[in-house]
């Protein structure tokens, strides 16, 4: 009798565990579906590619190690559907100074540093953090992960962020990437986010953190910050201020592809 009692109880103690789960998802998607309305809705859903052009910072110990002109260049890649877990959709140049060299391409799982040397491919853990650091991009996920079969969504309540009451939801997805996004709550919009990666050197977890701000219309009611910084561990190592956005520009092919001619150079030597 006193089996079937404890039994009975550690049941409805679960019941009311599975409700909460319940209910912390429903309100977590209930969050995306407003954030994505506040991104532009299907406005946003249709933006076909982006150039983000403005200054770029680099740090290292909290002190600026590079400044540059950038463009960056990303387009978007038509999703297999269903959608596929882990699916990588998008083709991204990275370009500095008046004449868009050197630049970074990252394009179809491989990358290369481009100057007027020729193309030289990335180390391999380059190219895997900039697919790590992507599928965990809240406006990745907006753009082309929804629907993706185990993403789930649950909210964690309400948190402060610079004194602005922020909608707090964890991302995790079939692979078991998390990622926490601090949505401002009158808004709608991202605010930060949050996730932690393996150090491929010191073994050790980093905390990747980004922070956006100063959203503008770009176009269709399509909301984008101007203002993008990345920390890791608590430091700054990356800040970019965009002077312009575009969306759904006519792009050629070649900016995302190698040209025939153009010499391959060895890989550095680590």
């Amino acid at each position: 009798m006193k089996r079937m009692w404890s039994f009975a109880v550690l049941l409805c103690l679960a019941g009311r565990f599975a409700g909460a789960q319940t209910a912390a998802q429903a309100r977590g998607k209930r969050v995306i579906d407003e954030v994505l309305a506040a991104m532009g809705g299907d406005h946003y859903l249709a933006m076909r590619n982006r150039i983000e052009s403005g200054r770029a910072y680099s740090f290292y110990r909290e002190q600026i190690s590079g400044l540059s002109l950038a463009k960056i260049y990303t387009r978007y890649l038509i999703r297999p559907e269903p959608p596929v877990p882990g699916f990588l959709g998008v083709r991204e140049r990275e370009a500095f100074g008046k004449s868009g060299e050197p630049a970074i391409l990252f394009t179809d799982g491989k990358g290369y540093e481009i100057t007027f040397r020729g193309a030289r491919p990335l180390p391999a853990d380059q190219i895997e953090r900039f697919k790590d650091s992507t599928l965990h991009n809240i406006f990745y996920i907006l753009r082309q992960r929804l629907g993706e079969p185990g993403l789930l969504f649950e909210s964690r309540g309400i948190d402060l962020v610079d004194n602005q009451p922020c909608e707090v939801v964890d991302i995790t997805d079939a692979d078991n990437r998390t990622t926490t996004v601090y949505f401002n709550q009158d808004t709608k919009l991202p605010s930060r986010q949050v996730y932690y990666r393996r150090n491929p050197i010191t073994k050790e977890r980093d905390e990747e953190l980004t922070v956006f701000s100063k959203y503008r219309d770009v176009g269709g009611g399509v909301m984008w910050p101007h203002a993008i910084r990345r920390e890791r561990n608590g430091e700054k190592i990356y800040e970019i201020f965009s002077d312009g956005v575009q969306i759904n520009q006519d792009m050629t092919d070649d900016l995302f592809t190698l040209p025939a001619n153009m010499k391959i150079l060895d890989k550095k030597k680590k």
